[in-house]
This record gives structure tokens, sequence and C-alpha cells, in this order.
């Protein structure tokens, strides 16, 4: 997608009326934001667009209708949910959600940066989510470690392990740039190179990929 463009594709994809029609609002007055048609079927809909989905809960209906918009490389999923639990998590990530927001935290200013940062192809899940994330991470490695000598060769350089350890205590962009010395745009290119490169998602699936293989 690109994110350079004036204003981004965004739809709406909700079981409630009324909250699909609240963050409607939030968003309709944003002139960076071109809503797309709430009538269009998904399959119709696929395209160079920001997906955002909003819930409750975790169903399975709803991890399929993730998964199924999230199965275009094209478009980028924002999830807006209540809180989940830890196995709620994993599988949020599994799908290939990019963004996640509280819905308690849903500002209109915050429902716009989430489609921007999307927009662009990065990812963003709140604070306190990431450190559940990693936590639960760091226990099921801890279950099913490797014996001694058994893990794959390392994949990370060292930069990325930097970065990767900054992104793993919370840390944004900026920050991390601050702390390493970096320009924003190389700490960007850093974690989009290593992402490519080992096929994964999102930072927090990075965090999950480095935890596991004894890196963190």
């Amino acid at each position: 997608m690109n994110a350079s463009r004036t204003r981004v594709p965004v739809s709406i994809h909700s079981a409630d009326p009324l909250t699909q029609a609240g963050v409607v609002s939030s968003l309709r007055c944003d002139p960076t934001v071109e809503l797309l048609d709430e009538g269009r079927e998904d399959a119709a809909s696929a395209g160079d667009e920001v997906a955002m989905v909003l819930t409750d809960r975790l169903s399975d209906g709803t991890e399929k209708r993730l998964r199924s918009l999230a199965r275009d490389p094209r478009r980028r999923v924002v999830l807006v949910s209540d809180r989940l639990r830890e196995a709620e998590m994993m599988r949020v990530i599994d799908s290939g959600v990019r963004v996640v927001v509280w819905r308690q935290q849903a500002t209109p200013g915050r429902l716009v940066s989430a489609v921007h940062t999307a927009a662009r192809g990065e990812s963003l899940v709140p604070a306190d989510l990431l450190a559940r994330l990693l936590a639960e991470t760091r226990r099921l490695y801890r279950s099913t470690v490797a014996e001694p000598g058994t893990r794959p060769a390392d994949g990370l350089t060292a930069r990325e392990l930097d970065v990767l350890r900054l992104v793993a205590n919370g840390m944004e962009t900026r920050e991390i740039a601050e702390r390493l010395a970096y320009s924003e745009r190389t700490v960007k290119s850093v974690l989009h190179g290593m992402m490519t490169r080992l096929q994964l998602r999102n930072r927090a699936h990075a965090v999950a990929y480095a935890l596991r293989e004894g890196h963190l």
C-alpha cells in the first residue's frame, strides 16, 4: 500500500450496528480517511485498503473474519477489541492482524493513527498487550525448549537484536532511534528487512521468534 496517498481507504467490519456507527462517525470527519461502502462483500472489497474489525470478544466467527481479511497481502487489518486472554492474543497475531486498539481507548485520534500505522505497513499493539504476549511466549518457549545444541543457527544480526530488545521493552520507533542513535528510518528498515527475510508478520511476531530461538 502506498502510505503517501492523500486518503487511506478504510472498510469497517462489525456485528454491532451501534458500535460501527460510532467508529464511522469518528473516521468520517478526518480528511485523510476514505470510508468504503459498508455494503460491499468481502471478496469484492479485496485490495489496497485498511480493514478495521470491531468486536467485544474474539469469537470463532471473528477469528475467521480476521484471517479472511488478512489473506490478501494488500489489505492491512486493524482490530478494535475489549481485553484479550493470553491464548486469544496468540491467535490474533497468527491471524495476520497488524494493529490492535483497546476499545475503551479508541478515541477518534487513536483510530486515525491506527489506520495510518497499518497503511504504512507497520504494526502496533498496546504496551500491556505486548507485555502479556511476551510473558506467554516465554512460558511456551520454556515448556518446549530444545536440548542444548539442537536449536537452529542464529538468524538475527547484532543490529536486529539490539532493535528487537527495545521493541520487547515496549519502546516505540522514535524511542528506539533515540536510544540507539539511529534515525527512525533506519529502525524501520532494520525491522522491515528482518521481518521480510524471516517471513514474520509484525513486531510482536518478530519478538516471539527471537524468544523461541533463545535470543531474548
